[in-house]
């Protein structure tokens, strides 16, 4: 109901992604909600807030003293035509467990582990209207997939150039974002897949906009490097269960090893880097005489009307491409795929160039984001059925969108976050018999490459990494 139809008392009302509270008194708001989240709106002359307060300002108005009317949930009742869901496992069990103490919380679990299951089990017993979002198009599809499958429900898909609502729905981030002003208080239960996604300066629109009572957020990887990971427990709830890759190794996930190659510049390389370094490095010495806190989000503020500091940012973008794209870095891959024969492989690579060089190489698919997703499919039939020995891809692959079994991944280049790291090295956990996993990692020696994979040892999942030299 708009917040423009007048109703004759207190009532609580939906409107384009927020709530207003009217007919009510200052005092009793004041009174009721001491520290919030109502706030006044003087154009509309109502009280104000995000829908995402809705379970808090439900609870509230409930035990008051002035009964309010609550127009909000327009949701659904929804019955599963059929359950085939496969038992869950211990773990999972506890996870299931753990959310439904309070129905909103954050899953955190290994990729490989079961977290679709356990959403599909909470969805289950939930028999709630439900939206799933998720990352990309791909994965919106395959949540379709395993809802027509586990629950025997044709869910409704909001986006890809498709509105189809029904009162089980997915959708991706984007699209969410996009449509939740209108959509936020037809369901009952949002589920968030790879929620680490969320705390981004828009797609946390998603979570403000829905006034969703029931919250499950779903990754493997909850750390941010911009630390804004600690807003879902705003945006969803608290980290209900967390499950440490320790604890199933060998066990519900493939045992595995992670081996850190170091390859050297060649000589030319080395020059040219080290020509490179020094003029970014002296751009900044000399703007930091002038401005000592000059930082490099200066540099990049300059860029557009400043020839030397467009100077600076090409010769550091030429200084990275050295180090990603070393040529022995192709060398030492060669080996791998030799030593790995038969075998199919998943290469991870940090940029588009980058991932082009190996295509054209080794003659191999590379995807890419803009690749459509026939293309994608193809090419991952193609490495399950032996077609292609390996596929090469830029982040495309990291999270998410199932694979076909493969044991072997190879990280080429040091730029990838912890999270990145971690979501790599869980696309080839996924058991297949007694098989041990194996993730590579090539860095480029006297490097940044060099640090930033130090930094990425600290997580739980890299402990134990062996170290060679190519």
């Amino acid at each position: 109901m708009a917040a423009t139809q007048r109703m004759t008392g207190p009532s609580i009302v939906f409107s384009e992604g927020t709530l207003v509270l009217t007919e009510v008194p200052e005092g009793w708001v004041r009174q009721h909600f001491p520290e919030g989240p109502w706030v006044w709106d003087a154009r509309a002359g109502v009280w104000r807030t995000d829908a995402l307060h809705y379970a808090q300002v439900r609870r509230v108005c409930r035990g008051g003293d002035v009964p309010v009317e609550d127009e909000v949930p327009a949701w659904s009742p929804v019955a599963w035509p059929t359950v085939r869901l496969h038992p869950l496992r211990e773990e999972q069990e506890a996870a299931v467990e753990a959310w439904r103490q309070s129905g909103r919380g954050v899953v955190v679990m290994p990729t490989g582990t079961g977290k679709t299951e356990v959403a599909l089990h909470i969805m289950a017993k939930a028999a709630r209207s439900t939206l799933v979002v998720a990352p990309v198009r791909d994965l919106m599809y395959q949540w379709h997939r395993r809802i027509q499958a586990g629950l025997g429900y044709d869910a409704g898909i909001i986006g890809d150039s498709i509105y189809r609502l029904n009162p089980v729905s997915v959708t991706t981030y984007d699209s969410a974002c996009i449509h939740m002003h209108r959509l936020g208080n037809r369901f009952e239960l949002i589920v968030f897949d790879e929620c680490h996604h969320l705390p981004g300066p828009l797609r946390r629109e998603a979570a403000l906009m829905s006034a969703a009572r029931f919250r499950l957020g779903l990754t493997a990887t909850l750390e941010r490097s911009d630390g804004r990971h600690v807003d879902l427990q705003t945006l969803i709830g608290p980290t209900c269960y967390e499950l440490k890759l320790s604890a199933v190794r060998g066990r519900t996930v493939a045992d595995y090893e992670v081996i850190r190659i170091v390859v050297h510049l060649s000589e030319p390389e080395r020059r040219r880097y080290r020509e490179l370094a020094d003029q970014v490095r002296n751009y900044m010495q000399a703007r930091r005489e002038e401005q000592p806190d000059f930082s490099w989000e200066d540099l990049c503020k300059d860029v557009g009307r400043n020839a030397e500091a467009r100077a600076a940012l090409r010769a550091y973008r030429a200084k990275m491409a050295i180090e990603e794209r070393a040529e022995e870095k192709l060398r030492v891959l060669e080996d791998l795929f030799r030593l790995h024969a038969g075998a199919p492989a998943l290469v991870f690579v940090g940029s588009n160039a980058m991932a082009r060089d190996i295509s054209r190489r080794f003659l191999i698919p590379c995807l890419l984001s803009h690749c459509g997703k026939k293309e994608r499919l193809d090419a991952l039939e193609g490495l399950a059925d032996g077609t292609y020995p390996a596929v090469v891809a830029n982040r495309v692959l990291d999270e998410g969108v199932d694979l076909p079994a493969v044991n072997v991944a190879i990280v080429i280049g040091g730029g990838a976050s912890a999270r990145q790291a971690v979501q790599r090295l869980g696309r080839v956990l996924r058991r297949s018999g007694n098989a041990k996993a194996v993730l590579y990692e090539i860095v480029t020696d006297d490097t940044n490459e060099v640090k930033r994979s130090r930094s990425r040892r600290a997580a739980d999942a890299y402990t134990g990494t062996r170290h060679r030299r190519a």
